[in-house]
């Protein structure tokens, strides 16, 4: 029985491991014009939104539902640090400008990332985020339809669980925590 429960173990971390979201790489800047790549989070637990700084309410909701889930699980002493990142899928008009404003409304670590339409496209594509701007007005706005989940990616860089937008920030901390406390790699 053990070495059955071993196998179906290994299987199962194989299957994971090629259905993984996001294993592909990203070249963005954040908010301070610096480089940054999805490997230069490995080791550390993310909690990744998509969107955009123009959006009249649901970006601005659930960056602030992120930033909650992460104060309730920092005040927990032993867990590891979460870091907060917001991903946008408006390069046009998000640049590193936009993107340091807008962030700095939300957690004091959150980081904000932005680049050309095809880095962000790029991007978005390796967590299956879909994104579509919608026409303008006559003033030129205009909203981008997207995916609205947010992600939680293990210190491996992959994966874990995405919650969505009827989640409260205490289900998320819930969730992340049980994740932490029971985290094994997917990748060697």
């Amino acid at each position: 029985r053990e070495e059955k429960g071993r196998r179906q173990r290994a299987r199962r971390r194989a299957e994971l491991r090629a259905l993984a979201l996001g294993q592909g790489d990203f070249r963005l800047l954040d908010q301070e014009g610096r480089p940054r790549r999805k490997a230069d989070f490995r080791g550390q637990w993310v909690l990744l939104y998509f969107g955009f700084t123009h959006c009249p309410d649901v970006c601005p909701e659930e960056l602030e539902k992120l930033s909650r889930a992460v104060e309730l699980l920092e005040r927990e002493p032993g867990l590891p640090p979460l870091q907060p990142l917001f991903i946008t899928v408006d390069p046009q008009r998000d640049d590193v400008a936009a993107v340091k404003r807008y962030v700095r409304d939300f957690h004091p670590r959150l980081l904000g990332l932005t680049g050309s339409p095809e880095e962000v496209r790029a991007a978005a594509d390796a967590y299956r985020v879909y994104a579509s701007a919608g026409p303008e007005d006559e003033d030129g706005d205009y909203i981008v339809d997207h995916t609205v989940l947010i992600y939680l990616l293990g210190p491996d860089g992959l994966f874990l669980d995405y919650y969505g937008r009827s989640k409260t920030d205490a289900q998320i901390a819930q969730s992340v925590r049980r994740h932490m406390e029971t985290y094994e790699p997917l990748l060697d």
